[in-house]
């Protein structure tokens, strides 16, 4: 079994389209067990039509909540509450659960014990059944933390999954940027893909994702995408990657095929043929050969 995580340094790159599309070949000659990472907002099953087999809530962590019978309103943790989420009300004080932040302080300093920290449910996570493979997401809760968490969950599910059945490929769909959701999903993969596109700020958004793949020890390769809709920033991203010694596995250009096929729910490998898909088989390809190259220098 081998891991491939599929990254932009910022959303809109085309990551999804990339992914969705790998899954479709990766099953065509193999099998495949895939994870959308992007817990806050996924998009991945948008493309793929999913099927959901299985449904479980998802508890990132635990709030606090006063019990109105014990409380003796001494108004102590309020004043410890750097969050300001405790109010007082009528004749005692009550936790607003929005702003808490679960730190506790009010739990060990309250002298009544009339604080208990419980459990919260903060989201849900899913396995699908797709044409592709299993399919593992979820959703988090609008303004609830632990996402980081959340991803390292559905991960450990897809990866048990995966080795239960011998499976060959897990593909992931990372979400943007590097924050906690990112590094849950980059590590310990065999590979990075860094999905890029030719803009002002894309070398930037390349190169902050390619530092934290380099934190993690984690092999990147680069996809170029829209490659031709301004060469000149084009040029500079494939300059910077050849000085940073980054494989190039594939430019592909600008072509309303892909938006059709997003339209019709299908990746673009399924919609239809062109330079697009032949940009995305070859890529495809070059993955494979990066993943069983480094495999073979490992086991050297």
């Amino acid at each position: 079994m081998k891991q491939i995580v599929v990254l932009s340094g910022k959303g809109g790159t085309g990551k999804t389209t990339v992914t969705a599309a790998l899954a479709h070949l990766a099953s065509a000659n193999g099998s495949v067990v895939l994870v959308d990472a992007d817990v806050d907002a996924s998009n991945l099953e948008l493309v793929l039509s999913p099927i959901v087999v299985e449904s479980n809530a998802f508890s990132g962590g635990r709030k606090a909540v006063i019990a109105p019978a014990a409380c003796t309103a001494c108004g102590l943790c309020q004043k410890l509450c750097r969050f300001e989420a405790i109010v007082f009300t009528g004749d005692v004080y009550r936790v607003e659960a929005v702003a808490c932040e679960g730190c506790a302080s009010c739990y060990y300093q309250c002298p009544a014990q009339a604080i208990s920290m419980d459990e919260v449910v903060s989201g849900s996570w899913f396995r699908s059944d797709t044409r592709f493979g299993p399919l593992f997401h979820a959703r988090l809760n609008p303004g609830e933390a632990n996402s980081g968490k959340l991803v390292a969950m559905i991960r450990q599910q897809a990866i048990q999954l995966a080795q239960e059945r011998a499976t060959d490929w897990v593909i992931i769909d990372g979400s943007p940027g590097i924050g906690c959701p990112v590094i849950a999903a980059v590590t310990g993969v065999d590979l990075a893909l860094l999905v890029t596109e030719p803009t002002v700020s894309g070398i930037a958004d390349l190169g902050r994702i390619l530092q934290t793949t380099q934190h993690f020890h984690v092999p990147s390769a680069v996809c170029l995408n829209k490659a031709d809709l301004n060469r000149r920033q084009a040029e500079e991203i494939l300059r910077y990657c050849r000085e940073k010694g980054l494989p190039i596995v594939a430019q592909i250009p600008y072509d309303e095929v892909v938006i059709q096929a997003m339209v019709h729910g299908v990746p673009v490998t399924e919609f239809a043929d062109g330079p697009v898909v032949g940009q995305i088989r070859l890529l495809w390809e070059k993955v494979q050969e990066i993943v069983k190259s480094s495999a073979a220098f490992h086991s050297a």
